[in-house]
């Protein structure tokens, strides 16, 4: 059972992100990227909350993209969106196998990302969607910034809103303005399992590295973490 008083947080953050970089327009046809994590899980019960009152109209279409892990399932994104009253579109892949047994990549991260994101796209494309939303939230956000400083040496992050040519979509991050501890506050409170992590990588990423580097700054010197954020995104 969504507990209401979490959802209406949540969605008043979600909204006002979508509001300032105008994310939806009338008529929208929206795939959300629902791979089972707390993440994705949050999004989509905030969109469709929205959805019910926002004055554009819009729709949404959750997708799931397996990855081709050992163990895998979809129940739980399922049974959440039979919940919502939404259909779970799954696609098939073998991102597993190529990412881990036929390339065997070093540091995976980026591929299996890539390869996911070719995935979604092509799957919202498919499904006459003309947007995709991520579940990118204000932590994301600030890790990311830090990551591309210290190892790549450029001041850059993903954007609020992307065209993609190429694909012909449109991705849009609605919870840009949502921290963390809101997003893992609301599945508690509304008693949604998500998915545990079966990634070999799990715990041992350059993310982890930024996380828990952006948690000792934050204890030592509160705030730091919004001062990164706004750094780059009020400029």
């Amino acid at each position: 059972m969504i507990d209401p008083k979490a959802l209406q947080k949540l969605m008043s953050l979600t909204r006002r992100a979508i509001d300032k970089y105008e994310m939806i327009e009338e008529g929208d046809r929206i795939a959300v990227g629902v791979s089972g994590g707390k993440d994705s899980l949050a999004l989509l019960c905030a969109l469709k909350g929205l959805s019910r009152f926002y004055p554009k109209k819009f729709e949404i279409v959750p997708i799931n993209v397996k990855m081709g892990f050992p163990n895998e399932t979809d129940e739980i994104s399922r049974a959440l969106c039979e919940e919502l009253g939404l259909e779970l579109k799954s696609v098939e892949s073998d991102i597993y196998s190529v990412v881990f047994n036929i390339r065997k990549e070093k540091h995976p991260c980026s591929l299996c990302s890539n390869m996911r994101r070719g995935a979604l796209h092509s799957a919202a494309k498919e499904l006459g969607c003309n947007k995709l939303a991520l579940g990118h939230h204000f932590d994301d956000a600030v890790e990311t910034i830090i990551m591309n400083l210290f190892i790549e040496a450029r001041f850059d992050c993903f954007l609020p809103v992307t065209y993609l040519d190429r694909s012909d979509i449109t991705v849009i991050r609605p919870m840009l303005y949502v921290p963390e501890k809101e997003v893992s506050h609301f599945v508690r409170a509304s008693n949604i399992t998500p998915v545990p992590k079966n990634c070999p990588e799990d715990g041992n990423t350059r993310r982890e590295e930024a996380k828990n580097a952006l948690a000792d700054l934050e204890r030592k010197d509160r705030g730091v973490k919004m001062r990164i954020f706004n750094a780059f995104f009020n400029r």
